[in-house]
Formats: C-alpha cells, structure tokens, sequence
C-alpha cells in the first residue's frame, strides 16, 4: 500500500481534493491521507466546506492566524512531524496558495517525492503572491498534474522534465459534477429573495485592490454602478470587510440600493449563485474557471490570468478597472452578443482518476 498526504490549506484547495479519498479506495494500492494547515482558520471558509464535502482531514496542523511568514513557518513544523510519522511515498499540494508552498519546501527538504496538482499555470506577474508560490513549487516538484495546455507550455520553456507532466484536466470540475444535484437544490435564491437569471455574483479580494483605498473607493462605485441594473450579490471576503471598515467605506457600500452584502458562503450556495446568474465579476482564479464550467459570462477585474484557457475558450474576459470599460462588456452580455464559450478539454468530472490512475503507475 502506498502513502499519499495531499496538503490543502484554503477553500480553493478543498474543492479540487473532494474525490481523491473515493477513487483511491476504488482504485486499490493507494492509501490517501489528508493534511489541513489551517491556513483558512475562519468556520465559513473551511469547516463548512468539509462537512459539506463529507470530508475529514486525517490531520489538522491547527497552525494559528498570523502573517504569511508565520503561518509558512508552523506548516513546515507541523507537516514535517506529520511526515515523519506516516513516511508518505508522495506528497501531493495542490494550487498556489502559502500552504502548497511550505508543502513543497518540506518534501523537498525531507527526500519525499513531490506532486502538485495545477501545475504551470503562470499570470507574467510576479507582484502576485500566487505567482511566485506557483513558480517556486514547481522548481521542486516531481510529478506535475496540469489543467489545461498552457501549463504544459510553461513547464517546456522553464525546462521541466516532459516525461513528469500529466495533463489531468481539472479537479475542482469534478467536485462540480459530483455535487451538481446538491447544488441545483440548495434554497439560496428564496433565502436571498432572488427569481435567478437576473442577478450579478462579485467577488474581490486580490491585495492589490482590497488593500488600497483608492482602489477599495473605485470599488464601491462599480459595485453601484452595476447595482442600478441587476442585484448584486457580494459575499465579503474576511480580508475585504476588514478594510472597507478600517478605510471608513463600509457604510456607504452597504447603503447602495440592491446589493445584497454577506460574509463568505458555503460551496453549494455560492455555486447555484454561479449557475443561476447574469454574470460574474471577480478577481478570483478558480470562479474563472467553474463560470466557464457553466458557459456563464465572467468578468475578471485584473490584467492578467494564469488560466488563459478560460479566454480562449471559456467565458472569461479580462477587464481593467475601469467603469467605462465595465459598462461596454456588460452592455454585449445585456446585449446577448457576449462570447458563449465552451468547456475545455479534459474538464469532464474525471480528472481525479487520471491523477490518481498516474499514481498507481509510478509509485
């Protein structure tokens, strides 16, 4: 029997391992285990999501809040005694936040043969630090499972071992798929008072706008804007609601006519928000990808994306922080001519077998 730690830390990395435990008993041999950092220590944007899942970590670092360097420092303490003890075979981290980072520090440091799911997805911006994180685990990496093609283009020009690159497709679809019926029922739009069809879904809370004032003001003003037109649900990352307070924006946000604001929300809520919207607006990587999953028009608040499939064949599109711009992408999707997209290769709810199927062969 092999041993397999798979490291999650954040609400992005719980979506993408929800079937890992499954398929591995299915598939026999492989002895999945997993570790939570507690990178993400707010109920709402971990606990939640693993009652929902049915998931229980096999291990919890319990690692407490503090700044980035902090937490890195007790996640390479906790996963290094975890690793210890279960002496895995492969260590598994997922996506691009500070826990898959100081997974891929520790299994470097402790001879432990390294995979990283969402492997060479790049943004050109190294101001993120999920671009650096990115870019840093891959350096030591193994195994690289990897979503779409712009990944495997990456992992050739940086000079990474083809033989070592799976193209998977994409986990967190599969936990779309699997919970799609969930999903479709979950009471949400009467909670909110919401018919469906109508409603605007945002989501910020990329440092580079939330932890500007200025950038935080513009905020509130797109967030009116769009507002006059169509409800806007805004679920407030804790990160966010801390500044819209400290910078004395709090009030005003909340006193716009038709915004729906709240705290962070559980998956099956949120994703019928996804299913049943107008449109998206966000600065987050992953809702690119599952509004493109759907064929739901998505407007992404930043220059750049790691996940550029979902503009060359998704329903994203790039828009700079600009109200003008925001008004003429939002006039094509009132207008019906906005990109329909479609559904990237391999995003067809079985890209945990694949990774999985991977594993059996080379451990």
């Amino acid at each position: 029997m092999r041993n397999v730690l798979v490291v999650v830390g954040t609400r992005p990395n719980f979506i993408k391992v929800t079937r890992f435990k499954e398929v591995a008993a299915a598939h026999g041999g492989i002895d999945v285990q997993l570790v939570h950092t507690g990178q993400h220590f707010d109920a709402k944007m971990a606990d939640v999501f693993f009652e929902q899942f049915g998931l229980t970590p096999d291990h919890w670092l319990e690692v407490p809040p503090g700044t980035p360097t902090a937490q890195m420092a007790g996640i390479l303490v906790g996963l290094e005694q975890v690793a210890m003890e279960q002496k895995p075979d492969l260590m598994l981290v997922v996506g691009d936040v500070n826990s898959t980072l100081a997974g891929a520090i520790t299994a470097n440091k402790m001879g432990i043969r390294l995979g990283h799911l969402e492997s060479g997805l790049r943004s050109g911006d190294r101001t993120m630090p999920e671009e650096i994180n990115r870019i840093l685990t891959d350096q030591v990496t193994d195994l690289y499972f990897v979503t779409e093609q712009s990944g495997i283009d990456h992992l050739l020009q940086e000079g990474r071992l083809k033989d070592a690159m799976h193209l998977v497709g994409n986990t967190m679809i599969d936990t779309l798929v699997k919970f799609e019926d969930k999903i479709q029922a979950a009471p949400v739009l009467e909670e909110l008072g919401l018919s469906g069809g109508d409603h605007v879904l945002m989501t910020i809370h990329r440092p580079a706008t939330v932890d500007d004032p200025q950038e935080l003001a513009k905020l509130v003003d797109l967030i009116a804007l769009v507002a006059k037109d169509h409800p806007v649900v805004f679920p407030v990352h804790p990160r966010t609601t801390n500044n819209l307070k400290r910078f004395g924006l709090h009030e005003r946000l909340a006193a716009i006519p038709g915004l729906i604001l709240g705290g962070p929300m559980d998956y099956f809520a949120f994703q019928k928000l996804i299913a049943t919207c107008a449109f998206v607006i966000t600065d987050s990587g992953g809702i690119q990808e599952e509004t493109t999953y759907r064929r739901v028009p998505c407007l992404t608040l930043r220059p750049n994306t790691e996940r550029p499939v979902t503009i060359t064949l998704g329903t994203n599109e790039l828009i700079t922080f600009d109200l003008a711009a925001l008004q003429e992408a939002i006039g094509r999707i009132q207008a019906g001519t906005f990109k329909k997209g479609e559904v990237p290769p391999l995003w067809d709810g079985h890209a945990t077998e694949r990774v999985v199927e991977v594993l059996g062969k080379v451990l």
